[in-house]
């Protein structure tokens, strides 16, 4: 046979063609859905659809820009369609867009806020005969709606109490951080910061994880005021990057929340809790594990850090503070 340049050129592509085939699908076999891998990603974020200042377009770009691997748009009282964006801004691995809605009610001057994960449409606030009571219906009418509930910041304007919180049914995400600046994260002399709440919660035994989020709402300005992105996420472990296996870790509590501390490994079994923050050049790190009534079981530098649940403890939980003032909160396990 006359191997022409012609040919050799076709030969020599069919071959690279070959080759390249066989390594993605070497790549392929190794990234086998049995595999846990990390994504990072944001829960709370609004657009001009509700009270942002900017397109639902300009928001998934500044998350995808900025390496997050997923994020939930929720929008007041609207459902942000994930569809058309994903159908742009989407990537296998690497990009993915969760359905979203900030369902909000209130009861008298008390905010009631709840998101809403997984779901197709719009969800109607619901009102109640008292605080409690209001939380629980949109608790509810996000359930009957197939969707995933997590209620937002409690002490906005003091919305919603930790006995308010700890009574609920049907309820395992809360915001334990909130990026907004007006939010009270860390409560005040006559109410209690959200950590601290958070234990209340576990101490009733209540089986309720925290998520750290940005509700960002000001993407063209940045300060310390304003609500911008960038400062509260989740890094999820899962097999891969698809809304149902992020939501079905989240819901397991498999993942942590963060204001900037970042771990590379992390085992929750049923009594012991194990993990390997990502060290930064100079940067310190303080463990505290915590157990019921937010007792400080033991406070650590060490990295790796481990501890294991004592006997009779209702919960172990740990976080972890940088020197920066930077945190990681690792979800709890369980005495059942």
């Amino acid at each position: 046979m006359v191997v022409t340049n012609r040919s050799w050129l076709l030969l020599s592509f069919g071959i690279f063609a070959s080759v390249a085939w066989l390594a993605t699908s070497r790549v392929s076999a190794q990234s086998a859905p049995s595999e846990q891998r990390w994504y990072k990603g944001n829960l709370h974020t609004h657009t001009i659809n509700s009270d942002g200042d900017s397109s639902p377009d300009a928001v998934a770009r500044w998350y995808k820009e900025h390496r997050y691997q997923f994020l939930a748009l929720t929008d007041h009282n609207y459902f942000t369609d994930p569809g058309p964006l994903e159908a742009f801004f989407g990537a296998d691995e690497r990009f993915l867009l969760v359905s979203g809605e900030e369902v909000t009610s209130r009861y008298e001057s008390h905010p009631v806020h709840v998101n809403a994960f997984q779901i197709t449409k719009t969800i109607a606030p619901k009102s109640g005969s008292s605080v409690l009571e209001t939380v629980q219906r949109n608790v509810d009418a996000i359930r009957e709606a197939g969707g995933m509930p997590s209620l937002n910041h409690p002490n906005f304007r003091w919305g919603v109490s930790a006995d308010d919180l700890k009574s609920l049914s049907g309820l395992k995400l809360f915001e334990v951080f909130n990026g907004h600046p007006t939010t009270n994260d860390l409560g005040d002399t006559g109410h209690l910061g959200l950590e601290a709440m958070w234990d209340v919660v576990l101490t009733a035994g209540r089986q309720v994880y925290g998520i750290a989020v940005d509700d960002a709402h000001a993407f063209k300005t940045f300060s310390s005021e304003l609500s911008n992105p960038g400062r509260g996420w989740v890094t999820v472990r899962a097999p891969e990057l698809s809304e149902a296996t992020i939501m079905s870790a989240i819901d397991a509590g498999n993942f942590y929340s963060s204001t900037g501390v970042e771990l590379t490994q992390m085992v929750r079994s049923n009594d012991r809790i194990e993990f390997t923050i990502d060290q930064k050049d100079s940067i310190g790190y303080t463990t505290e594990f915590i157990g019921g009534n937010g007792r400080v079981l033991e406070r650590t530098g060490a990295n790796p850090a481990s501890y294991a649940r004592p006997s009779g403890e209702p919960y172990l939980r740990a976080v972890v503070t940088d020197s920066n003032g930077l945190k990681a909160w690792l979800q709890p396990i369980f005495s059942n």
